[in-house]
């Protein structure tokens, strides 16, 4: 961060009931319209909250106030965007307040540069271990909610085995590459669409890895309200890293402890019917079947 903003500050929307924050806040602020869901908030991350009469009326200054107040800290602003998609981390860079692309902004824009050749370096067989799990409990005619599609080869054999699949993903380039194969695709983000259906499954074979643990748990109560089963595979470790491998351009990775994923789950309205683990080049992969509560 820039001298001018030494303060890292979240931009949330005006309803912060749902609000999904996976950093360690210091303070919520928000204006009066935004007090009751900010005290709502500022409960359940255990932090103080702060109503700011003026917060819509001078927002820069509001907000360079806020910052030099919380220096080396993270703050979230309720209700305030400046023309902002929200929710968004900003940063004064001395023209204005400017957004900070998140984590999984830069993997998606890493993925949008470099489809083809991520194409070209990836193993060409589609996860039969996820599908077969799926199987187990899908009988065919089953309609799909495939997120994160990539190139298709998952989609093609889900559809080999009977199901009618949706092909999504939040990358454009993907998209278009599914679609010059001659297959439907649609563009959705599962951090910010909504995923339309109902469908019977949701799957999503190394797709949650780029999600920290807060959008995770958005993704799943998302994927609970549009299907009664999920089949997903993500990996194996402890932490968070960035890699280059395959693109020569970065990707942020989430790892997972089976313990805390099992929880999370739970709490976002799964029950585990199936985890399978399985190695690769790359490290252990969990492959999971889970059934709505």
């Amino acid at each position: 961060m820039n001298l001018m903003c030494p303060a890292r500050i979240l931009l949330l929307p005006g309803d912060g009931r749902d609000a999904a924050v996976g950093e360690r806040v210091a303070q919520v602020y928000a204006g009066p319209f935004e007090a009751a869901a900010g005290a709502r908030l500022a409960d359940r991350l255990g932090v103080r909250l702060s109503v700011v009469p003026e917060l819509t009326q001078r927002p820069d200054a509001e907000l360079q106030a806020i910052a030099d107040l919380h220096r080396g800290e993270t703050v979230v602003v309720l209700g305030l965007d400046l023309g902002l998609r929200l929710p968004a981390v900003v940063e004064h860079t001395g023209d204005g307040w400017t957004r900070v692309a998140s984590d999984n902004e830069v993997t998606l824009a890493s993925y949008e540069q470099a489809a083809g050749k991520f194409r070209d370096s990836i193993p060409k067989e589609p996860n039969h271990a996820l599908i077969d799990l799926l199987a187990e409990r899908l009988e065919p005619g089953g309609r799909v909610l495939e997120l994160g599609s990539g190139t298709g080869k998952d989609a093609l054999e889900l559809e080999h085995r009977g199901y009618v699949v949706r092909r999504t993903d939040a990358t454009q380039a993907f998209v278009e590459m599914m679609r010059s194969d001659g297959y439907a695709a649609d563009r959705v983000n599962a951090l910010t669409d909504d995923f339309g259906g109902p469908y019977d499954a949701v799957y999503a074979s190394a797709v949650f890895l780029h999600f920290d643990r807060a959008q995770l748990d958005g993704v799943l109560r998302k994927a609970a309200r549009t299907a009664p089963l999920l089949a997903f595979a993500t990996r194996e470790g402890k932490g968070e890293e960035w890699s280059n491998r395959h693109l020569d351009l970065p990707r942020h990775f989430v790892l997972w402890q089976e313990g805390p994923l099992r929880d999370l789950l739970t709490a976002t309205g799964w029950s585990v019917e199936r985890l399978e683990r399985g190695d690769s080049k790359i490290g252990t992969w969990f492959q999971i079947l889970a059934l709505r509560s």
